[in-house]
């Protein structure tokens, strides 16, 4: 794809590992190189993701269809993903929690294999006392004992610690772009 001035060049890693890694719902980790304008659009809608393309054209100086395109391209490439952030407490999920796990072998592989369960809805690999830490929103503890046996189910996993979120105190999206 040729590069026309003013546009956000998104390159996509296109190894048999990153093609892994995009099936999990995360893109693969690659530099990724935004223009201004294209910051602008994000910070936009960190702000607010329910802007309209009309006023975040207004707002960095584009026209509402250049805006609706850029934003496309970005969700494509997986730079961001628009979506609404909800309280589970609030809509009768009853528990959350951090899980940290312990693994031997091929962290990637184990990461893979967790992203893959419903009820896991944040996977990152680790540094420190644990190999990976997932968060789960559960309907109650005898769901959440469910999900924790399937964890500790997983090949390679040794040991897991279950941190139980009384209460939410903050959470945002909005640390902007470099």
């Amino acid at each position: 794809m040729a590069h026309t001035p003013g546009t956000a060049i998104i390159p996509v890693a296109t190894t048999p590992g990153a093609a892994r890694r995009r099936r999990s719902g995360r893109p693969a980790a690659a530099r990724v190189v935004l223009d201004e304008v294209s910051k602008l659009i994000i910070e936009q809608l960190q702000q607010d993701g329910r802007r309209s393309y009309a006023s975040i054209g207004k707002a960095v100086g584009l026209s509402e269809a250049a805006v609706r395109q850029r934003v496309q391209r970005l969700i494509d490439g997986g730079v961001m993903q628009i979506v609404a952030v909800t309280d589970p407490m609030t809509l009768g999920f009853r528990r959350q929690t951090m899980i940290g796990i312990k693994c031997e072998g091929d962290l990637e592989r184990v990461a893979d294999h967790l992203a893959h369960m419903d009820e896991i809805d944040y996977v990152v690999i680790t540094s420190g006392s644990f190999d990976l830490l997932v968060e789960v929103v559960c309907e109650d503890d005898d769901h959440l004992l469910e999900i924790l046996s399937r964890v500790r189910g997983v090949p390679s996993v040794t040991s897991t610690e279950t941190f139980v979120y009384l209460k939410l105190r903050k959470q945002t999206y909005s640390w902007g772009t470099r």
